[in-house]
């Protein structure tokens, strides 16, 4: 499901803990930076796992890695930017994000 069918996972994630917080990750950025024009959702997807994996965020990753699968980036080609950013990023940071795709492949969420 995409954030634009979704309007309330902000609310749903964050609930009432932090109800500011959750509003504008559900207007702001899945109802305004996610729907605008200029990148595709793909694109975007792959912008957004590559920030993930650089700034070593794995809690995130098993949000944003399926739903990149899910807005046409694939299972090569998220690997291979993870790869890739081994040598930019840190080998540490690449390998953390392997482990999260082999979780969320074990536990059914992700196909390779």
């Amino acid at each position: 499901m995409s954030p634009k069918e979704s309007p309330q996972n902000g609310r749903q994630s964050l609930g009432n803990l932090a109800p500011k917080l959750a509003e504008i990750t559900d207007t702001v950025l899945f109802g305004d930076i996610w729907e605008r024009p200029s990148l595709s959702k793909r694109d975007r997807s792959l912008i957004t796992c590559a920030a993930l994996v650089a700034l070593g965020k794995t809690e995130q990753m098993a949000f944003h890695f399926p739903r990149a699968l899910e807005n046409g980036v694939t299972s090569e080609e998220l690997i291979e930017a993870i790869t890739h950013l081994a040598f930019y990023a840190g080998w540490p940071s690449a390998v953390s994000a392997i482990n999260q795709i082999q979780e969320l492949v074990a536990a059914g969420i992700v196909a390779l």
